[in-house]
């Protein structure tokens, strides 16, 4: 196997430009129902289009397969205020790789009393951020979350 330069040349680009507004929307109302979801603390909300057999990679390796394991993990957290007390979504990257299947990384950012992102930090026995990787797919007209991955945020980032 070649690891050349020329290589590289042969790399697909995945994104779909001509499927990119309805993957817009379509993450924008997913992220809103995130949004509601931790405001109310109400899994329900959150998990509103969580497919039955979502695929979940929590940040310390665990896996979970299924609606229903994940939602009542989900359930427990958001009653023990696990994350912090506020937080903002924020979408990051967007992007159709097929009509019916969408990437995105979204950010959950804790916030402070007085609304602005806490400053990153190795614990996540406080409150803490997060990023997300969801991949979205389209049945029968509507968007269902198929697999997600999160990770706490980290001072230094990727380092």
């Amino acid at each position: 196997m070649s690891n050349s330069a020329s290589d590289d040349n042969n790399r697909p680009t995945l994104v779909r430009v001509e499927a990119q507004s309805d993957a817009d929307t379509a993450i924008a109302v997913f992220v809103s129902e995130l949004q509601q979801g931790w405001d109310q603390r109400d899994a329900a909300i959150s998990n509103r289009h969580f497919a039955a057999d979502v695929a979940w990679g929590s940040p310390y390796g665990a896996t979970v397969h299924g609606y229903d394991q994940l939602h009542a993990i989900h359930t427990r957290l958001k009653q023990q205020d696990t994350g912090g007390a506020a937080s903002r979504y924020e979408i990051v990257r967007a992007f159709a790789v097929s009509d019916d299947v969408i990437m995105a990384h979204v950010a959950r950012y804790a916030l402070n009393p007085e609304g602005q992102p806490i400053e990153s930090s190795s614990e996540t026995t406080d409150a803490f951020s997060e990023m997300a990787l969801y991949v979205l797919v389209r049945r029968d007209g509507a968007w269902w979350l198929a697999a997600g991955q999160n990770t706490p945020i980290r001072p230094g980032g990727a380092v």
